[in-house]
Protein backbone atom coordinates (compact mmCIF):
# COMPACT_ATOMS: atom_id res chain seq x y z
CA UNK A 1 0.00 0.00 0.00
CA UNK A 2 1.38 3.40 -0.91
CA UNK A 3 2.08 6.14 1.54
CA UNK A 4 -0.57 8.80 1.90
CA UNK A 5 -0.31 12.55 2.20
CA UNK A 6 -1.78 12.23 5.68
CA UNK A 7 1.74 11.35 6.85
CA UNK A 8 3.13 14.66 8.08
CA UNK A 9 6.13 15.86 6.06
CA UNK A 10 8.98 17.82 7.63
CA UNK A 11 10.16 21.07 6.08
CA UNK A 12 13.31 19.35 4.80
CA UNK A 13 11.32 17.00 2.59
CA UNK A 14 10.42 19.85 0.23
CA UNK A 15 14.13 20.49 -0.23
CA UNK A 16 14.08 24.09 0.95
CA UNK A 17 14.92 24.09 4.65
CA UNK A 18 16.83 27.18 5.86
CA UNK A 19 17.64 28.52 9.35
CA UNK A 20 14.93 30.56 11.05
CA UNK A 21 14.99 34.35 10.66
CA UNK A 22 12.68 37.01 11.99
CA UNK A 23 9.41 37.36 10.06
CA UNK A 24 7.74 40.79 10.36
CA UNK A 25 4.12 39.66 9.83
CA UNK A 26 1.98 39.84 13.00
CA UNK A 27 0.84 36.64 14.70
CA UNK A 28 -2.89 35.88 14.62
CA UNK A 29 -4.31 35.90 18.14
CA UNK A 30 -6.62 32.89 18.30
CA UNK A 31 -9.92 33.19 20.15
CA UNK A 32 -10.67 29.46 20.12
CA UNK A 33 -11.51 27.90 23.49
CA UNK A 34 -10.96 24.12 23.33
CA UNK A 35 -12.99 23.76 26.53
CA UNK A 36 -16.15 25.32 25.12
CA UNK A 37 -19.18 23.11 24.36
CA UNK A 38 -19.24 24.40 20.76
CA UNK A 39 -15.61 23.40 20.19
CA UNK A 40 -16.11 19.93 21.69
CA UNK A 41 -19.26 19.32 19.64
CA UNK A 42 -17.50 20.43 16.45
CA UNK A 43 -14.49 18.26 17.20
CA UNK A 44 -16.57 15.19 17.87
CA UNK A 45 -18.62 15.58 14.68
CA UNK A 46 -15.61 16.37 12.48
CA UNK A 47 -13.59 13.51 13.95
CA UNK A 48 -16.43 11.14 13.02
CA UNK A 49 -16.45 12.62 9.50
CA UNK A 50 -12.69 12.02 9.23
CA UNK A 51 -13.18 8.40 10.34
CA UNK A 52 -15.72 8.01 7.53
CA UNK A 53 -13.22 9.54 5.11
CA UNK A 54 -10.44 7.17 6.18
CA UNK A 55 -12.76 4.20 5.65
CA UNK A 56 -13.60 5.44 2.16
CA UNK A 57 -9.91 5.96 1.33
CA UNK A 58 -9.16 2.45 2.57
CA UNK A 59 -11.88 1.16 0.23
CA UNK A 60 -10.09 2.89 -2.65
CA UNK A 61 -6.98 0.76 -2.05
CA UNK A 62 -8.87 -2.52 -2.50
CA UNK A 63 -9.16 -2.22 -6.29
CA UNK A 64 -10.89 -5.25 -7.77
CA UNK A 65 -10.88 -7.10 -4.46
CA UNK A 66 -8.97 -9.96 -2.86
CA UNK A 67 -9.78 -12.47 -5.61
CA UNK A 68 -8.13 -10.43 -8.35
CA UNK A 69 -5.32 -9.15 -6.14
CA UNK A 70 -4.43 -12.77 -5.25
CA UNK A 71 -4.52 -13.75 -8.91
CA UNK A 72 -2.19 -10.85 -9.68
CA UNK A 73 0.30 -11.91 -7.00
CA UNK A 74 0.12 -15.55 -8.07
CA UNK A 75 1.32 -14.46 -11.51
CA UNK A 76 4.41 -13.00 -9.84
CA UNK A 77 3.30 -9.39 -10.31
CA UNK A 78 3.44 -6.44 -7.95
CA UNK A 79 0.16 -4.73 -7.13
CA UNK A 80 -0.25 -1.26 -8.71
CA UNK A 81 0.20 0.57 -5.42
CA UNK A 82 3.31 -1.48 -4.65
CA UNK A 83 4.75 -0.37 -7.98
CA UNK A 84 4.15 3.27 -7.06
CA UNK A 85 5.68 2.75 -3.64
CA UNK A 86 8.90 1.35 -5.12
CA UNK A 87 9.06 4.12 -7.71
CA UNK A 88 8.89 6.93 -5.15
CA UNK A 89 11.91 8.25 -3.28
CA UNK A 90 12.31 6.65 0.12
CA UNK A 91 10.43 8.50 2.89
CA UNK A 92 9.05 11.08 0.44
CA UNK A 93 5.40 11.96 -0.09
CA UNK A 94 2.68 10.96 -2.54
CA UNK A 95 -0.23 13.36 -2.89
CA UNK A 96 -2.93 11.11 -4.32
CA UNK A 97 -5.46 12.89 -6.52
CA UNK A 98 -9.14 11.99 -6.95
CA UNK A 99 -8.81 8.78 -4.90
CA UNK A 100 -12.61 8.48 -4.49
CA UNK A 101 -13.50 8.95 -8.15
CA UNK A 102 -16.35 6.59 -9.01
CA UNK A 103 -17.40 5.98 -5.42
CA UNK A 104 -21.02 4.81 -5.35
CA UNK A 105 -21.40 5.64 -9.05
CA UNK A 106 -23.27 2.74 -10.70
CA UNK A 107 -20.98 0.55 -12.79
CA UNK A 108 -17.76 1.89 -11.25
CA UNK A 109 -15.40 0.97 -8.43
CA UNK A 110 -14.00 3.44 -5.91
CA UNK A 111 -10.90 4.89 -7.54
CA UNK A 112 -12.24 4.37 -11.09
CA UNK A 113 -9.65 1.68 -11.79
CA UNK A 114 -6.80 4.19 -11.83
CA UNK A 115 -4.32 5.51 -9.26
CA UNK A 116 -2.66 8.88 -9.69
CA UNK A 117 -0.97 11.73 -7.91
CA UNK A 118 2.12 13.86 -7.40
CA UNK A 119 5.25 12.31 -5.91
CA UNK A 120 9.03 12.59 -5.88
CA UNK A 121 11.09 10.27 -8.09
CA UNK A 122 14.89 10.66 -8.12
CA UNK A 123 14.37 14.05 -6.46
CA UNK A 124 11.97 15.26 -9.15
CA UNK A 125 8.30 16.00 -8.61
CA UNK A 126 6.36 13.97 -11.16
CA UNK A 127 2.76 13.18 -11.98
CA UNK A 128 2.41 9.41 -11.59
CA UNK A 129 -0.48 7.42 -13.05
CA UNK A 130 -1.04 3.68 -12.77
CA UNK A 131 -3.71 1.41 -14.20
CA UNK A 132 -5.30 -0.67 -11.45
CA UNK A 133 -5.03 -3.96 -13.31
CA UNK A 134 -7.04 -5.73 -10.59
CA UNK A 135 -10.12 -3.87 -11.91
CA UNK A 136 -11.29 -5.29 -15.25
CA UNK A 137 -7.69 -5.85 -16.28
CA UNK A 138 -7.00 -2.12 -16.06
CA UNK A 139 -9.61 -1.31 -18.71
CA UNK A 140 -10.60 2.35 -19.14
CA UNK A 141 -14.12 3.52 -18.25
CA UNK A 142 -15.32 7.06 -18.86
CA UNK A 143 -14.43 7.96 -15.26
CA UNK A 144 -10.96 6.45 -15.73
CA UNK A 145 -10.62 8.79 -18.69
CA UNK A 146 -11.76 11.80 -16.68
CA UNK A 147 -9.35 10.98 -13.88
CA UNK A 148 -6.46 10.39 -16.27
CA UNK A 149 -7.36 13.66 -17.99
CA UNK A 150 -7.27 15.50 -14.68
CA UNK A 151 -3.75 14.20 -14.05
CA UNK A 152 -2.77 15.42 -17.52
CA UNK A 153 -4.10 18.88 -16.59
CA UNK A 154 -2.00 18.88 -13.41
CA UNK A 155 1.12 17.88 -15.35
CA UNK A 156 0.60 20.51 -18.01
CA UNK A 157 -0.36 23.47 -15.81
CA UNK A 158 2.46 22.81 -13.33
CA UNK A 159 4.99 21.64 -15.96
CA UNK A 160 5.70 18.29 -14.34
CA UNK A 161 7.17 15.17 -15.98
CA UNK A 162 4.79 12.21 -16.13
CA UNK A 163 5.34 8.54 -15.37
CA UNK A 164 2.75 6.00 -16.56
CA UNK A 165 2.69 2.51 -15.00
CA UNK A 166 0.81 0.62 -17.67
CA UNK A 167 -1.09 -2.64 -17.58
CA UNK A 168 -4.36 -2.13 -19.39
CA UNK A 169 -6.86 -4.06 -21.46
CA UNK A 170 -7.66 -0.81 -23.30
CA UNK A 171 -11.16 0.65 -23.45
CA UNK A 172 -14.03 -0.92 -21.53
CA UNK A 173 -15.71 -1.96 -24.78
CA UNK A 174 -19.34 -2.15 -23.59
CA UNK A 175 -18.99 1.56 -22.77
CA UNK A 176 -16.89 2.54 -25.79
CA UNK A 177 -19.26 5.33 -26.82
CA UNK A 178 -18.47 7.17 -23.58
CA UNK A 179 -14.71 6.75 -23.96
CA UNK A 180 -13.80 7.06 -27.62
CA UNK A 181 -13.51 10.84 -28.04
CA UNK A 182 -12.00 11.49 -24.60
CA UNK A 183 -9.45 8.74 -25.21
CA UNK A 184 -8.27 10.40 -28.39
CA UNK A 185 -7.86 13.67 -26.56
CA UNK A 186 -5.66 11.94 -24.00
CA UNK A 187 -3.28 10.74 -26.72
CA UNK A 188 -3.22 14.23 -28.24
CA UNK A 189 -2.31 15.78 -24.88
CA UNK A 190 0.46 13.22 -24.38
CA UNK A 191 2.14 14.19 -27.64
CA UNK A 192 1.60 17.92 -27.04
CA UNK A 193 3.33 17.66 -23.65
CA UNK A 194 6.30 16.14 -25.46
CA UNK A 195 6.28 19.07 -27.88
CA UNK A 196 6.27 21.38 -24.85
CA UNK A 197 9.35 19.66 -23.38
CA UNK A 198 7.45 17.87 -20.63
CA UNK A 199 8.99 14.38 -20.59
CA UNK A 200 6.80 11.30 -20.37
CA UNK A 201 8.08 7.94 -19.12
CA UNK A 202 6.07 4.75 -19.66
CA UNK A 203 6.75 1.52 -17.76
CA UNK A 204 4.81 -1.40 -19.26
CA UNK A 205 4.19 -4.26 -16.83
CA UNK A 206 1.64 -6.34 -18.69
CA UNK A 207 -0.81 -6.22 -21.53
CA UNK A 208 -1.30 -2.85 -23.22
CA UNK A 209 -3.62 -3.51 -26.11
CA UNK A 210 -5.65 -1.63 -28.73
CA UNK A 211 -5.94 2.02 -27.64
CA UNK A 212 -3.73 1.21 -24.66
CA UNK A 213 -0.85 0.54 -27.05
CA UNK A 214 -0.71 4.21 -27.99
CA UNK A 215 0.39 5.23 -24.49
CA UNK A 216 3.83 3.58 -24.82
CA UNK A 217 3.78 4.38 -28.53
CA UNK A 218 3.49 8.12 -27.84
CA UNK A 219 5.62 8.37 -24.68
CA UNK A 220 9.15 9.79 -24.79
CA UNK A 221 10.72 6.90 -22.89
CA UNK A 222 9.42 3.32 -22.81
CA UNK A 223 10.45 0.44 -20.58
CA UNK A 224 8.95 -3.05 -21.05
CA UNK A 225 9.16 -6.01 -18.71
CA UNK A 226 10.59 -9.15 -20.31
CA UNK A 227 8.15 -12.06 -20.83
CA UNK A 228 5.38 -9.98 -19.28
CA UNK A 229 4.70 -6.82 -21.32
CA UNK A 230 2.58 -7.22 -24.44
CA UNK A 231 1.88 -4.21 -26.63
CA UNK A 232 -0.12 -4.51 -29.84
CA UNK A 233 -3.01 -2.88 -31.64
CA UNK A 234 -4.77 -6.22 -32.09
CA UNK A 235 -4.18 -9.51 -30.28
CA UNK A 236 -3.63 -12.88 -31.97
CA UNK A 237 -7.36 -13.76 -32.22
CA UNK A 238 -8.25 -10.45 -33.91
CA UNK A 239 -5.23 -10.69 -36.23
CA UNK A 240 -6.40 -14.18 -37.21
CA UNK A 241 -9.89 -12.88 -37.97
CA UNK A 242 -8.68 -9.79 -39.84
CA UNK A 243 -5.82 -11.25 -41.89
CA UNK A 244 -5.86 -15.02 -41.43
CA UNK A 245 -2.35 -14.83 -39.95
CA UNK A 246 -1.37 -17.19 -37.12
CA UNK A 247 0.84 -15.57 -34.49
CA UNK A 248 1.46 -15.63 -30.73
CA UNK A 249 1.58 -12.89 -28.12
CA UNK A 250 5.38 -12.69 -27.90
CA UNK A 251 6.19 -12.43 -31.59
CA UNK A 252 3.25 -10.09 -32.16
CA UNK A 253 3.90 -7.65 -29.34
CA UNK A 254 6.22 -9.04 -26.68
CA UNK A 255 8.72 -6.93 -24.77
CA UNK A 256 11.78 -8.55 -26.39
CA UNK A 257 10.38 -8.13 -29.90
CA UNK A 258 9.65 -4.44 -29.29
CA UNK A 259 13.12 -3.94 -27.74
CA UNK A 260 15.05 -5.76 -30.48
CA UNK A 261 12.90 -5.50 -33.62
CA UNK A 262 10.20 -2.81 -33.69
CA UNK A 263 11.95 -0.21 -31.52
CA UNK A 264 8.74 0.65 -29.64
CA UNK A 265 10.59 -0.20 -26.40
CA UNK A 266 13.74 1.68 -25.37
CA UNK A 267 14.68 -0.55 -22.44
CA UNK A 268 14.11 -4.25 -21.75
CA UNK A 269 13.70 -4.89 -18.03
CA UNK A 270 14.40 -8.27 -16.44
CA UNK A 271 11.42 -7.96 -14.10
CA UNK A 272 9.12 -5.38 -12.57
CA UNK A 273 11.62 -4.13 -10.01
CA UNK A 274 14.21 -3.70 -12.74
CA UNK A 275 11.69 -1.70 -14.77
CA UNK A 276 11.11 0.60 -11.80
CA UNK A 277 14.88 0.97 -11.34
CA UNK A 278 15.25 1.95 -14.99
CA UNK A 279 12.36 4.41 -14.66
CA UNK A 280 14.06 6.11 -11.72
CA UNK A 281 17.31 6.21 -13.71
CA UNK A 282 15.54 7.91 -16.64
CA UNK A 283 14.10 10.60 -14.38
CA UNK A 284 17.53 11.13 -12.79
CA UNK A 285 19.20 11.80 -16.13
CA UNK A 286 16.54 14.37 -17.13
CA UNK A 287 18.45 16.78 -14.88
CA UNK A 288 15.07 18.45 -14.31
CA UNK A 289 15.02 21.97 -12.93
CA UNK A 290 12.13 23.97 -11.57
CA UNK A 291 11.22 27.00 -13.65
CA UNK A 292 10.62 29.16 -10.58
CA UNK A 293 11.94 29.42 -7.05
CA UNK A 294 10.59 31.61 -4.26
CA UNK A 295 12.90 33.78 -2.22
CA UNK A 296 14.25 31.58 0.61
CA UNK A 297 12.28 32.05 3.81
CA UNK A 298 12.32 30.60 7.28
CA UNK A 299 9.94 27.68 7.73
CA UNK A 300 8.08 27.89 11.02
CA UNK A 301 5.44 25.58 12.40
CA UNK A 302 2.09 27.25 13.15
CA UNK A 303 1.77 28.34 16.77
CA UNK A 304 -1.54 26.51 17.11
CA UNK A 305 -2.14 22.79 16.83
CA UNK A 306 -3.66 21.52 13.57
CA UNK A 307 -5.80 19.19 15.71
CA UNK A 308 -7.80 22.26 16.69
CA UNK A 309 -9.09 22.62 13.13
CA UNK A 310 -11.59 19.87 13.93
CA UNK A 311 -12.99 22.07 16.69
CA UNK A 312 -12.86 25.31 14.69
CA UNK A 313 -14.86 24.23 11.65
CA UNK A 314 -18.58 23.74 12.01
CA UNK A 315 -19.99 20.48 10.61
CA UNK A 316 -23.18 22.47 9.94
CA UNK A 317 -22.65 24.82 6.99
CA UNK A 318 -25.32 27.15 8.39
CA UNK A 319 -23.08 27.90 11.40
CA UNK A 320 -20.26 30.36 10.55
CA UNK A 321 -16.67 30.20 11.83
CA UNK A 322 -13.79 32.68 11.54
CA UNK A 323 -11.51 31.83 8.62
CA UNK A 324 -8.63 33.53 10.48
CA UNK A 325 -8.69 30.61 12.91
CA UNK A 326 -8.04 28.29 9.96
CA UNK A 327 -5.25 30.53 8.63
CA UNK A 328 -3.61 30.58 12.08
CA UNK A 329 -3.29 26.78 12.02
CA UNK A 330 -1.83 26.33 8.54
CA UNK A 331 0.61 29.21 7.85
CA UNK A 332 4.19 29.62 9.02
CA UNK A 333 4.37 30.95 12.57
CA UNK A 334 0.62 31.72 12.42
CA UNK A 335 1.76 35.04 10.94
CA UNK A 336 -0.61 36.94 8.67
CA UNK A 337 -0.46 40.43 7.17
CA UNK A 338 -4.11 41.33 6.61
CA UNK A 339 -5.15 43.63 3.74
CA UNK A 340 -7.93 46.20 4.29
CA UNK A 341 -9.07 44.65 7.58
CA UNK A 342 -11.75 47.33 8.14
CA UNK A 343 -13.29 47.17 4.67
CA UNK A 344 -15.37 44.39 3.11
CA UNK A 345 -15.01 42.33 6.27
CA UNK A 346 -16.83 39.26 4.97
CA UNK A 347 -13.80 38.49 2.79
CA UNK A 348 -10.51 38.18 4.66
CA UNK A 349 -7.46 38.92 2.48
CA UNK A 350 -3.78 38.99 3.34
CA UNK A 351 -0.27 37.66 2.92
CA UNK A 352 1.53 34.82 4.67
CA UNK A 353 4.09 32.08 4.07
CA UNK A 354 3.46 28.35 4.13
CA UNK A 355 6.46 25.99 4.27
CA UNK A 356 8.41 29.05 3.17
CA UNK A 357 6.28 29.69 0.09
CA UNK A 358 4.71 33.17 -0.17
CA UNK A 359 0.93 33.11 -0.55
CA UNK A 360 -1.93 35.55 -0.80
CA UNK A 361 -4.96 34.21 1.05
CA UNK A 362 -8.64 34.94 0.42
CA UNK A 363 -10.96 33.42 3.01
CA UNK A 364 -14.72 33.81 3.43
CA UNK A 365 -16.15 35.19 6.65
CA UNK A 366 -19.73 35.38 5.43
CA UNK A 367 -21.68 36.24 2.33
CA UNK A 368 -20.07 38.38 -0.38
CA UNK A 369 -21.12 42.05 -0.44
CA UNK A 370 -20.05 44.65 -3.00
CA UNK A 371 -17.26 45.86 -0.73
CA UNK A 372 -15.96 42.32 -0.23
CA UNK A 373 -15.94 41.66 -3.96
CA UNK A 374 -14.11 44.90 -4.77
CA UNK A 375 -11.55 44.21 -2.05
CA UNK A 376 -10.96 40.69 -3.36
CA UNK A 377 -10.48 41.89 -6.93
CA UNK A 378 -7.93 44.49 -5.84
CA UNK A 379 -6.09 41.94 -3.70
CA UNK A 380 -5.83 39.47 -6.61
CA UNK A 381 -4.39 42.29 -8.78
CA UNK A 382 -1.78 43.03 -6.11
CA UNK A 383 -0.74 39.38 -5.83
CA UNK A 384 -0.40 39.15 -9.60
CA UNK A 385 1.70 42.30 -9.61
CA UNK A 386 4.13 40.62 -7.17
CA UNK A 387 3.97 37.07 -8.63
CA UNK A 388 2.48 35.65 -5.42
CA UNK A 389 0.37 32.45 -5.60
CA UNK A 390 -3.17 32.51 -4.25
CA UNK A 391 -4.86 30.30 -1.66
CA UNK A 392 -8.67 30.39 -1.52
CA UNK A 393 -10.27 29.19 1.73
CA UNK A 394 -13.75 28.70 0.48
CA UNK A 395 -16.85 28.81 2.73
CA UNK A 396 -19.47 30.77 0.83
CA UNK A 397 -23.23 30.71 0.31
CA UNK A 398 -23.09 33.29 -2.48
CA UNK A 399 -23.52 37.00 -3.10
CA UNK A 400 -25.93 39.21 -1.16
CA UNK A 401 -29.32 39.65 -2.85
CA UNK A 402 -32.14 42.18 -2.45
CA UNK A 403 -33.37 45.48 -3.92
CA UNK A 404 -30.86 47.68 -2.11
CA UNK A 405 -27.90 45.50 -3.07
CA UNK A 406 -28.98 45.23 -6.72
CA UNK A 407 -29.34 49.00 -6.91
CA UNK A 408 -25.92 49.40 -5.30
CA UNK A 409 -24.38 47.29 -8.08
CA UNK A 410 -23.79 43.85 -6.56
CA UNK A 411 -23.73 42.34 -10.07
CA UNK A 412 -21.05 44.66 -11.47
CA UNK A 413 -18.99 44.47 -8.28
CA UNK A 414 -19.28 40.69 -8.15
CA UNK A 415 -18.26 40.62 -11.81
CA UNK A 416 -15.05 42.48 -10.91
CA UNK A 417 -14.06 39.69 -8.54
CA UNK A 418 -14.96 36.97 -11.04
CA UNK A 419 -13.03 38.85 -13.74
CA UNK A 420 -9.97 38.95 -11.49
CA UNK A 421 -10.31 35.26 -10.62
CA UNK A 422 -10.76 34.34 -14.30
CA UNK A 423 -7.77 36.26 -15.62
CA UNK A 424 -5.30 35.83 -12.76
CA UNK A 425 -2.21 33.92 -13.94
CA UNK A 426 -0.42 33.13 -10.67
CA UNK A 427 -0.93 29.58 -9.34
CA UNK A 428 -4.14 29.23 -7.33
CA UNK A 429 -5.05 26.51 -4.83
CA UNK A 430 -8.56 26.14 -3.45
CA UNK A 431 -9.55 24.47 -0.19
CA UNK A 432 -13.30 24.21 0.38
CA UNK A 433 -13.73 24.40 4.14
CA UNK A 434 -17.52 24.61 4.25
CA UNK A 435 -20.30 25.72 1.90
CA UNK A 436 -19.84 26.37 -1.80
CA UNK A 437 -23.05 27.67 -3.33
CA UNK A 438 -24.01 29.56 -6.47
CA UNK A 439 -21.82 32.26 -7.95
CA UNK A 440 -19.85 32.27 -4.71
CA UNK A 441 -18.25 29.07 -6.00
CA UNK A 442 -17.10 30.90 -9.12
CA UNK A 443 -15.87 34.00 -7.26
CA UNK A 444 -13.75 31.86 -4.93
CA UNK A 445 -11.95 29.90 -7.67
CA UNK A 446 -14.19 26.84 -7.96
CA UNK A 447 -13.43 23.96 -10.31
CA UNK A 448 -14.75 25.80 -13.38
CA UNK A 449 -12.04 28.45 -12.91
CA UNK A 450 -9.18 25.93 -13.14
CA UNK A 451 -7.23 26.29 -9.89
CA UNK A 452 -4.01 24.27 -9.99
CA UNK A 453 -5.36 22.07 -7.19
CA UNK A 454 -8.72 21.92 -5.40
CA UNK A 455 -9.42 19.92 -2.24
CA UNK A 456 -12.35 19.83 0.18
CA UNK A 457 -12.96 19.11 3.84
CA UNK A 458 -15.48 16.43 4.85
CA UNK A 459 -17.99 19.09 6.01
CA UNK A 460 -18.08 20.60 2.52
CA UNK A 461 -21.37 21.04 0.62
CA UNK A 462 -21.68 22.22 -2.99
CA UNK A 463 -24.69 23.15 -5.12
CA UNK A 464 -26.38 26.01 -6.98
CA UNK A 465 -28.19 26.67 -3.70
CA UNK A 466 -29.23 24.81 -0.57
CA UNK A 467 -32.01 22.21 -0.70
CA UNK A 468 -34.39 24.19 1.52
CA UNK A 469 -33.80 27.37 -0.46
CA UNK A 470 -34.40 25.69 -3.81
CA UNK A 471 -37.53 23.94 -2.52
CA UNK A 472 -38.76 27.29 -1.17
CA UNK A 473 -38.19 28.98 -4.53
CA UNK A 474 -40.16 26.23 -6.27
CA UNK A 475 -42.95 26.66 -3.70
CA UNK A 476 -43.24 30.37 -4.51
CA UNK A 477 -43.16 29.75 -8.29
CA UNK A 478 -45.84 27.04 -8.11
CA UNK A 479 -48.13 29.18 -5.93
CA UNK A 480 -47.74 32.18 -8.23
CA UNK A 481 -48.47 30.04 -11.28
CA UNK A 482 -51.59 28.57 -9.67
CA UNK A 483 -52.79 32.06 -8.74
CA UNK A 484 -52.38 33.28 -12.33
CA UNK A 485 -54.43 30.32 -13.56
CA UNK A 486 -57.07 30.97 -10.91
CA UNK A 487 -56.58 27.49 -9.47
CA UNK A 488 -56.20 26.24 -5.93
CA UNK A 489 -52.82 24.84 -4.93
CA UNK A 490 -52.66 21.07 -4.45
CA UNK A 491 -50.89 21.26 -1.08
CA UNK A 492 -50.18 17.54 -0.82
CA UNK A 493 -48.62 17.40 -4.29
CA UNK A 494 -46.64 20.59 -3.66
CA UNK A 495 -45.26 19.35 -0.34
CA UNK A 496 -44.26 16.05 -1.94
CA UNK A 497 -42.48 17.90 -4.76
CA UNK A 498 -40.64 20.11 -2.27
CA UNK A 499 -39.55 17.11 -0.19
CA UNK A 500 -38.27 15.29 -3.28
CA UNK A 501 -36.41 18.37 -4.49
CA UNK A 502 -34.82 19.00 -1.10
CA UNK A 503 -33.78 15.35 -0.81
CA UNK A 504 -32.25 15.37 -4.30
CA UNK A 505 -30.26 18.55 -3.63
CA UNK A 506 -29.05 17.28 -0.25
CA UNK A 507 -27.82 14.07 -1.91
CA UNK A 508 -26.12 15.86 -4.80
CA UNK A 509 -24.46 18.48 -2.59
CA UNK A 510 -22.78 15.78 -0.47
CA UNK A 511 -18.95 15.90 -0.68
CA UNK A 512 -18.77 12.22 -1.68
CA UNK A 513 -21.18 12.77 -4.57
CA UNK A 514 -18.97 15.63 -5.77
CA UNK A 515 -15.61 13.93 -5.37
CA UNK A 516 -16.87 10.74 -7.04
CA UNK A 517 -17.50 12.85 -10.15
CA UNK A 518 -14.13 14.65 -9.98
CA UNK A 519 -15.53 18.03 -9.01
CA UNK A 520 -12.45 18.26 -6.78
CA UNK A 521 -9.06 16.58 -6.37
CA UNK A 522 -10.05 14.82 -3.17
CA UNK A 523 -11.51 15.13 0.31
CA UNK A 524 -8.78 15.67 2.91
CA UNK A 525 -8.49 15.51 6.67
CA UNK A 526 -8.57 19.21 7.75
CA UNK A 527 -5.48 18.57 9.88
CA UNK A 528 -3.51 17.81 6.70
CA UNK A 529 -4.35 21.10 5.00
CA UNK A 530 -0.92 22.65 5.58
CA UNK A 531 0.86 19.59 4.19
CA UNK A 532 -1.41 19.29 1.15
CA UNK A 533 -1.08 22.99 0.27
CA UNK A 534 2.70 22.83 0.73
CA UNK A 535 3.01 19.94 -1.76
CA UNK A 536 0.69 21.72 -4.19
CA UNK A 537 2.73 24.93 -3.97
CA UNK A 538 5.98 23.03 -4.46
CA UNK A 539 4.51 21.39 -7.58
CA UNK A 540 3.26 24.76 -8.86
CA UNK A 541 6.75 26.21 -8.66
CA UNK A 542 7.90 23.70 -11.26
CA UNK A 543 6.31 26.09 -13.78
CA UNK A 544 7.06 29.80 -14.12
CA UNK A 545 5.19 31.86 -11.52
CA UNK A 546 4.18 35.05 -13.27
CA UNK A 547 1.29 37.36 -12.58
CA UNK A 548 -0.53 39.52 -15.06
CA UNK A 549 -1.47 43.18 -15.32
CA UNK A 550 -3.82 42.47 -18.21
CA UNK A 551 -7.50 42.20 -17.31
CA UNK A 552 -10.83 42.29 -19.03
CA UNK A 553 -13.20 45.24 -18.85
CA UNK A 554 -14.15 46.14 -15.27
CA UNK A 555 -17.66 47.63 -15.19
CA UNK A 556 -17.69 50.79 -13.07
Amino acid sequence: MTRNYTNRIPARSLGRYIPAVEQPYPVIASKVDPRSPEYRANHEANAAAVDKLQAALAEATIGGGEKYASRHKAAGKLLPRERIELLLDQDSYFLELCPLAGKDVPGHTTGAGFIGGVGRVSGVECVIGANDSTVKGGAYSELTGWKSGRLNDVAESNRLPTISLVESAGADLPNQSKIFVAGGRGFRELTRRSQNRLPSVCLVFGSSTAGGAYIPGMSDYVVMVEKQAQVYLAGPPLVKMATGEDTDHEELGGAEMHSRVSGVSDYLARDERDAIRIGREIVAHLDWKKAAQPRPRAIELPRYDAEELLGVASPDIKVPFDTREVIARIVDGSRFSEFKPLYGQTLVCGWAHLHGFPIGILGNNGILFSESAQKGAQFIELCNQSDIPLLFLHNITGFMVGKKYEQDGIIKNGAKLINAVSNSTVPAITIMTGASFGAGNYAMMGRAYAPRFLFTWPNHRIAVMGGKQLAGVLDIIQRDAAAKRGEAVDEQKLQMMKAMTEGMIDKESDPYFATARLWDDGIIDPRDTRTVVAIALSAAYSAPVRGTTSWGVFRH
